[in-house]
């Protein structure tokens, strides 16, 4: 049993499109809670965060296409502090909102681990890896950088929050790239992370991927986080999602990642985000996510072995 913990993050200034502050509420109208309580589970649900406008820093940057920085500066700052207090008592499940809501929780979650002693890793499923700096995004939107920013990357000093424990990128594994800019590649060719694109998902199959990254993690005995963009599956099965990107994951290399890691028992913290209900179909994405989030936490059709730490 686990005490999960619900923190509603409705953030859309990360992103060029409105409607992602209602993925909160889609994924607590979807059963997000029942699923949960459903398999034993204890749900805390917090509601949703809001940093209120007078925590809006006075910041700026040299790259006029920023777009509304102080703003994804005090998300950052106020989901920091919300992540790392809510892993003192349970798994922190942040709803977003999009992706730029990850600068905040992967820095107080990797503040944790750095208290306990702990390495955290990173299972960044996503189809895109989000290393933009506030010198290289060229749209401006801030769902581009919050890996950059968590890894300590250049740029962000004086700006963004400074970073207990800057994530070591060597622990990062990213499943389901497919949309990669110019300076990311770059980054993405010069560090450590572990990237299995979607052609690697095609030759060697999701489960041998994950499987090495996962015996990686437990020989470490580390903590695992989990951030789950929409854009990781394929349009066909989650159209709610601003960056649709064809040749995502299917509906079972998905289920099979959650099951995959619900038998590791090595998941301590998930993000949900990107999350669209304008765009989506009668809540199909949101019902999907659930659905996943339950195979993470539990949901089996038969009883399989689970690993025990």
């Amino acid at each position: 049993m686990t005490t999960c913990i619900l923190l509603g993050a409705p953030v859309q200034e990360g992103t060029g499109r409105l409607g992602c502050d209602m993925g909160p509420s889609a994924f607590r109208a979807a059963g997000l809670a029942a699923a949960l309580s459903d398999l034993g589970h204890v749900v805390l649900d917090r509601g949703n965060l809001f940093p209120s406008p007078e925590a809006w820093p006075d910041v700026r940057h040299g790259n006029a296409v920023i777009k509304s920085l102080p703003e994804i500066v005090a998300w950052t700052e106020l989901l920091a502090t919300a992540t790392y207090e809510a892993s003192a008592e349970g798994m922190p499940i942040t709803l977003g909102g999009d992706h730029s809501l990850a600068a905040g929780t992967l820095s107080g979650l990797s503040r944790r681990a750095a208290e306990l002693g702990r390495p955290l890793f990173v299972l960044w499923l996503d189809a895109h890896p989000d290393l933009h700096t506030l010198d290289s995004t060229e749209s401006g939107n801030l769902h581009g950088v919050p890996m950059a920013y968590a890894t300590g990357q250049p740029g962000f000093e004086g700006i963004f929050p400074p970073l207990a424990a800057p994530l070591d990128p060597s622990r990062i594994c990213m499943m389901g790239i497919r949309s990669v800019d110019p300076a990311e590649r770059a980054r993405l060719a010069a560090g450590k992370v572990m990237v299995h694109d979607m052609r690697a998902i095609d030759e060697h199959g999701i489960s041998a991927l994950l499987r090495g990254f996962i015996e990686k993690v437990e020989a470490a005995q580390g903590l695992l986080h989990v951030s789950l963009d929409v854009d990781f599956l394929d349009p066909d099965i989650a159209p709610g999602v601003g960056t649709t990107v064809p040749g995502g994951a299917t509906f079972r290399e998905a289920h099979l990642v959650m099951e995959m890691l619900c038998d590791s028992g090595l998941v301590t913290s998930l993000d949900l985000v990107e999350l669209n209900p304008f765009l989506d179909e009668r809540g199909r994405t949101a019902r999907l996510m659930v659905d996943l989030v339950a195979s993470l936490m539990g949901r089996r059709v038969l009883d399989r072995p689970t690993r025990s730490h």
